[in-house]
């Protein structure tokens, strides 16, 4: 399985915005954006400001681009979701921000479980994790409402899983997810409204760039 290998800092700054790649990391001095505001390349500096002269085009690819480096998908697999998407009724473009926040290493990010979903893919690989008490190790494995996620019960005697409840309850769970720290587990009540999804992804845009 392909992934991207290199520097997350450099997405970001390439992006010109946070993505909180790298969880706790991004809300310190020492987040990349804070530092170097320009994007990454011996041009960075020379085309800082330059946004405003961005073809459509341009920004249906930094669009698409955008959301990918977000859920961390490589082209192919974005393609596929989108082909996805588009065969489901309504919004095109809903659905697939939908379909990508029902993804198992998202919802397991968005329960507080990892601190970003990198190692929150990690986690899941290594099989820590159960889905309707089903042991997964397919971080892409889309969700239904009402599937229960879990920790292992092995998994649970571990220092990370020892300490996952004290570190995951300060942060927020969404409405569509219901957690128990006690248990280590997690219910996906329904799929996400439009609002409680990412506000600085232009989905409209992406739907334009596999529409050419």
């Amino acid at each position: 399985m392909s992934k991207y290998l290199g520097p997350v800092c450099r997405l970001c700054r390439r992006e010109g915005e946070k993505l909180y790649l790298k969880g706790e990391r991004c809300f310190t001095p020492k987040c990349a954006i804070e530092r170097r505001e320009f994007a990454p390349g011996q041009h960075g500096r020379t085309n800082a400001g330059r946004s405003d002269r961005m073809s459509d085009y341009a920004r249906q690819l930094r669009a698409k681009q955008k959301a990918r480096r977000v859920y961390g998908i490589l082209e192919r697999q974005f393609q596929r979701y989108y082909g996805v998407a588009n065969r489901r009724r309504g919004l095109t473009g809903l659905n697939l921000l939908q379909a990508l926040e029902s993804r198992l290493d998202n919802v397991i990010f968005r329960l507080g479980y990892a601190p970003n979903r990198a190692s929150a893919r990690l986690l899941v690989t290594h099989g820590h994790f159960m889905v309707n008490d089903v042991r997964s190790d397919v971080p892409s494995m889309l969700l239904k409402a009402g599937d229960v996620i879990s920790v292992r019960e092995s998994s649970r005697k571990t220092t990370y899983f020892k300490n996952l409840g004290d570190e995951a309850e300060p942060r927020n769970v969404p409405a569509w997810l219901e957690r128990n720290l006690r248990g280590l587990s997690g219910r996906m009540i329904r799929f996400p409204e439009r609002a409680e999804i990412d506000g600085n992804l232009n989905e409209q845009l992406i739907v334009e760039y596999y529409s050419r």
